[in-house]
């Protein structure tokens, strides 16, 4: 009898360190922030429009997954702010573009951190930090802010820009920025904002094939990988938590994976 109930508190206990470490991994209490069926946790932001207001129906749920049209400019935002996490996000282009960048490189996004009011960059998104997806710029960060030293990122970048914008280097010095953008390491030097634009070293697949983008932001630092292969990186990033935002800017896109792991703060 006392084996059973020694063995009983062994098992308690080594299913309560398993409990813990699931928990710390961010694995067990993952946050599915799309359900497959619907918006249900965001509220959608339409340039010129507002708040939920969407009659051209830009942002709807459509075969499981979200359909972001591009037609107008705005965006959906999460309801919650979120800290120390892994975002998963898988997506693909479509093929419709909309003016003014009918034939422009397709263009969207994912903002982390985002604070403060609806609109409150050029009329369209909230003030944050961007994951860009771009045709040929996918992981390339740059600064939704308001200019001042609230909102900047530190990364290690080549000695050389491309036009006014750093390079993520991993071996390189430090840069601090407030506004503007640091391209992801491989982004071509010859790049040019036309559509089906393709990179020599671009990670991102072709139109029509599905990307998968991580954001693994533990405290203040951001860590971009994009199938699998690390493209960014910041640190000192101001601020450190935010509500979640991905756009709609003028180019078709899907999504049908977009899940948030917590991670233990460090």
């Amino acid at each position: 009898m006392k084996k059973v109930i020694l063995l009983s508190l062994l098992l308690i206990v080594t299913s309560a360190v398993f409990s813990q470490s699931q928990s710390k991994s961010g694995i067990k209490n993952k946050v599915t922030l799309f359900n497959g069926k619907n918006l249900d946790g965001w509220y959608t932001f339409v340039q010129n429009r507002g708040r939920d207001i969407d009659p051209k129906k830009v942002f709807t749920v459509q075969d499981g997954m979200i359909r972001i049209s591009g037609e107008e400019w705005g965006g959906i935002t999460s309801n919650e702010e979120f800290e120390n996490y892994r975002l998963i996000v898988e997506f693909k282009w479509g093929g419709k573009t909309f003016a003014p960048r009918l034939k422009n490189a397709r263009d969207s996004g994912i903002l982390l951190h985002s604070v403060g009011e609806d609109g409150a960059s050029d009329g369209i998104w909230m003030h944050s930090i961007e994951c860009q997806l771009i045709e040929g710029g996918t992981g390339d960060f740059i600064v939704v802010g308001d200019g001042s030293k609230n909102f900047s990122i530190t990364s290690p970048v080549a000695p050389e820009k491309q036009g006014s914008s750093y390079i993520f280097q991993p071996d390189g010095e430090l840069a601090t920025i407030n506004g503007g953008r640091i391209n992801w390491y491989g982004r071509d030097p010859n790049w040019k904002d036309v559509i089906d634009f393709r990179g020599a070293q671009d990670v991102e697949k072709p139109v029509g094939e599905w990307n998968k983008v991580e954001c693994i932001v533990e405290g203040n630092e951001i860590t971009i990988y994009l199938n699998g292969i690390l493209v960014n990186h910041a640190s000192n990033v101001k601020p450190s938590r935010g509500r979640i935002q991905i756009q709609s800017e003028g180019a078709e896109i899907f999504f049908r994976k977009v899940e948030l792991r917590p991670l233990a703060k460090k």
